[in-house]
């Protein structure tokens, strides 16, 4: 199990192999790994490619996919590809799109030729104050 996302908040399946994965035929969100270092850091996978399918025997993995050669490249050898998978209990595709923009956000995969920004605007909703930001209770006399 790995964790991925903005306050490592998704547990992804794997990291697995990539080179001899089948993949199942099932809706998820998966990301494509690889150890930048595995020398020095063999438990340090960096993401190099993000996306979700409806059913991943369709999607073309593990490399016939139409990104599959750029992993190739940001790993060095196919066989150094890792890949986590995210199932999403009674998520929707627009569930899984929308964790995958939020992790093509955090992570800024290479491979990725839409990027995405991971940003807040105060104007988005309006600046407010609530009652309730105030101190609940007041101060102790220390005496």
């Amino acid at each position: 199990m790995i964790r991925l996302g903005s306050l490592a908040g998704y547990l992804f399946e794997g990291p697995r192999l990539l080179g001899g994965w089948t993949p199942p035929a099932s809706a998820a969100v998966y990301a494509i790994l690889y150890r930048p270092d595995p020398t020095a850091h063999p438990d340090r996978y960096a993401v190099s490619y993000v996306d979700h399918s409806d059913d991943l025997a369709t999607a073309r993995l593990p490399f016939r996919h139409p990104r599959s050669a750029c992993w190739v490249a940001r790993a060095g050898s196919k066989w150094k590809l890792h890949i986590a998978t995210l199932d999403v209990p009674g998520g929707t595709r627009a569930h899984r799109e929308q964790i995958a923009r939020e992790l093509i956000a955090t992570y800024r995969p290479s491979c990725n030729t839409d990027q995405y920004d991971n940003s807040w605007e105060d104007r988005w909703i309006g600046e407010y104050e609530a009652r309730t930001a105030k101190n609940l209770t007041t101060p102790r006399d220390p005496t």
